[in-house]
């Protein structure tokens, strides 16, 4: 009898192997959906950030509500994932809605407005901020400042003064003049009112004169707190700065106690075009450092006492001592933003520890950016929280990925120490890369400069400032009270002025640093999405989000305007020949850089010959010279000062308001301060070059839109 043959089994078809792959792909995220709960809710703060008008509460309330109640009756009713998760991301989503809503409404308090004249200001100088181009700059909580009712005073102030700053604890008397917090330079540019409305500081001051002291009543008991831990920062930055003298101790004060009142901004430029710049200001590096000092010094004393490693968990208590220390440095730096959210990261890790965890984990790293944002949901717009999450998910999906080694047994000592350097050295330029690139997108759009040799600046330094510089400072920080600080802070002085020396020569190289113009708005929210994609998908679909993460740097830019004019008429910029042509020298040169980075164009020149300018005003005498013509002056031109700008170029800004215009004003786009008051910061387009009467406009005030912090007093 024949035998039976068996037919051969037909293969699947390729749409059949892509869904089992599929499939099998998204059975493999079982684990990390959960994860994505903090990305919708982060989503949530963004999109109330970015709304034109301010909400009123109870609709987003009422959203969050039903959006929760959902997801918790489909669990009820034990519906499946496919439910259950959709369902999960919209409550996420409504929810940060809502909790930023309330948090605004929270720390809603007074703007001062825009005073005509000087006034005085009497109150108790509760910190000393970093220093700006006009002088010292302290934080004021007011007490009376004249032609303000109590009502309108702000809460805080940030005072110019002259001479040398005031301790924190000081009462002073301040003649000033008196502005809300500055708008975006440019629209779109970094909104500092935001910033500081979410800080309660309503509010900026220039001194016109000597800083003297006042009598004012005892203050409440949380501005004596604040004053307090403030004078005892102060006095330890003095301390370490009188150790290691201006330079190296400025640096060691900025990275211990956040005071940055002796940074030189020689110094600062040279650590910002080295990349080495985030070292200076106290954040995730920081907290990490000192946290883990503490971590591995505690847990290495415990096991060196047999006695004590056989009655407790040394692992535990050493992570009981990080928690200490990192709320200890969140006092002493000043507490931050910042430095709150990374305090914030690295205590969920040391709890994850104490309570059996794994402590540095994908999940881990959810809960801290939930509980954050949670806090502080005006965070999720920051570029601090933006680039310090996006980094640590990298990194961690960096560990997540680390292929485990088999260990060697019974190796020579001289293989070990060869092989375990090769693996520090290869591990320390994948970190490297991996974190530079997860922050990359942020730092154009924001910063609009690339380091070009960052990563082998931060290479050479890492060790320095990791192993010798944090510790070290921790140490004599520690012990300087006591007088015994002086040999771990020598220490540290050294690593500083090495670190510094490697800047400086990596600042010196050709092209070291890079303008890049900022993106559309919506190349970073794909930027964001792109990069968390591919840290928390887990399988070869996670490359699918590296286009994504490249929005940033392969979004077309827009065309460069063809005129700036900066808040309230006072400078003008425009391109020309390729670079930027500044109106006014010195004048909000803040604001200029601002707008010229943003925009990408090339460094600053001056106008040059063919200009008629004279104490408020300064017009073109040809065409060719330049689009604009511009009066600065408090006061109002006269009609005949007003025709002869008219006269001498399309486009005429005026600082003070007006209330006509002569006939050779027709057909020129005519900038008064009533449009300043209204809108700020301006940006021209000319829509048909062989009309010069055709303009584009758009405000920061429009950009920026109508909400709490956008509305002065």
């Amino acid at each position: 009898m024949a035998g039976v043959i068996a037919p051969t089994p037909a293969k699947p078809s390729l749409a059949e192997r892509a869904g089992a792959f599929l499939l099998e792909q998204v059975a493999a995220q079982t684990l990390r959906w959960r994860m994505w709960a903090p990305v919708a809710f982060g989503g949530g703060c963004a999109v109330y950030f970015a709304l034109k008008t301010e909400p009123a509460a109870w609709p987003l309330l009422l959203g969050a509500m039903i959006a929760v109640g959902l997801w918790l009756c489909a669990r009820r009713l034990a519906l499946g994932r496919v439910w259950t998760l959709p369902l999960l991301m919209l409550a996420c989503f409504a929810l940060g809605v809502a909790v930023a809503k309330l948090r605004t409404d929270a720390v809603t308090a007074p703007i001062a407005p825009a005073m005509a004249e000087p006034t005085v200001v009497e109150g108790w100088v509760i910190d000393v901020d970093s220093p700006g181009s006009a002088g010292p700059r302290v934080v004021i909580a007011p007490v009376r400042i004249r032609g303000l009712t109590p009502e309108q005073t702000p809460v805080r102030l940030r005072a110019t003064v002259r001479g040398e700053a005031p301790a924190p604890g000081e009462a002073v008397r301040l003649f000033a003049i008196l502005n809300p917090p500055p708008a975006p330079a440019s629209p779109g540019a970094y909104d500092f009112g935001r910033n500081a409305f979410f800080q309660s500081l309503g509010g900026v001051a220039f001194s016109l004169g000597e800083t003297r002291a006042a009598y004012l009543a005892p203050p409440p008991w949380r501005v004596r707190a604040a004053m307090a831990v403030n004078g005892m920062r102060f006095d330890l930055a003095r301390r370490i700065v009188a150790r290691l003298g201006a330079r190296t101790g400025g640096i060691a004060a900025a990275m211990t106690t956040g005071q940055e009142a002796w940074l030189d901004p020689e110094d600062v430029d040279v650590m910002r075009d080295s990349g080495l710049a985030h070292i200076l200001s106290i954040s995730g590096l920081h907290m990490a450092v000192v946290g883990g000092f503490a971590f591995f010094l505690i847990r290495l004393l415990v096991a060196a006492w047999p006695w004590l490693a056989l009655r407790v968990s040394g692992k535990k208590v050493a992570a009981v001592a990080g928690l200490l220390a990192v709320g200890t440095y969140l006092v002493v730096s000043g507490a931050p933003p910042p430095a709150e959210r990374a305090a914030i990261t690295a205590s969920i890790a040391f709890l994850a520890i104490l309570l059996d965890r794994q402590a540095i984990t994908m999940h881990a790293l959810a809960v801290a950016a939930f509980v954050v944002l949670l806090l502080q949901p005006e965070a999720i717009v920051t570029p601090g929280f933006q680039m310090s999450f996006a980094a640590t998910a990298a990194l961690v999906a960096l560990v997540e990925a680390w292929p485990r080694r088999p260990k060697e047994i019974s190796a020579p000592l001289p293989i070990l120490i060869v092989q375990r350097a090769g693996t520090w050295l290869g591990a320390a330029i994948l970190a490297s890369l991996v974190a530079g690139a997860a922050t990359g997108p942020f730092a154009m759009q924001h910063f609009n400069r690339t380091a070009m040799y960052g990563l082998a600046a931060n290479l050479a330094s890492a060790p320095v400032s990791d192993f010798l510089i944090m510790p070290m400072l921790a140490l004599g920080a520690l012990l300087e009270p006591l007088g015994l600080g002086a040999p771990f802070l020598w220490l540290a002085g050294q690593g500083i002025a090495l670190m510094l020396a490697i800047g400086e020569w990596t600042a010196g190289l050709p092209g070291a640093v890079r303008t890049v113009a900022s993106a559309p708005d919506i190349a970073l929210p794909i930027s964001f999405l792109g990069v968390l994609f591919c840290c928390l998908w887990r399988g070869p679909l996670r490359w699918l989000g590296l286009p994504l993460a490249a929005a940033v740097m392969l979004w077309p830019r827009a065309p460069t305007p063809d005129v700036w004019i900066g808040d309230g008429g006072t400078n003008a910029s425009w391109v020309q020949a390729g670079q930027t042509v500044v109106m006014r020298d010195e004048v909000r040169q803040f604001a200029v850089d601002v707008w010229s980075r943003r925009r990408g164009v090339a460094p600053v020149q001056r106008p040059a010959e063919g200009w008629t300018c004279t104490r408020f005003s300064c017009a073109p005498e040809a065409p060719a010279a330049g689009p604009l013509a511009m009066w600065w002056g408090q006061k109002p031109p006269t009609p005949e000062q007003v025709d002869a700008l008219c006269r001498a170029a399309p486009v005429v800004s005026v600082r003070a308001a007006l209330t006509a215009l002569p006939a050779s004003c027709k057909g020129r786009l005519v900038l008064d301060g009533v449009d300043y008051k209204r809108g700020g910061a301006v940006e021209l387009w000319r829509d048909e070059p062989a009309s010069a009467s055709r303009w584009r406009a758009v405000w920061s005030a429009d950009v920026r839109g109508d909400r709490p912090w956008s509305r002065p007093g």
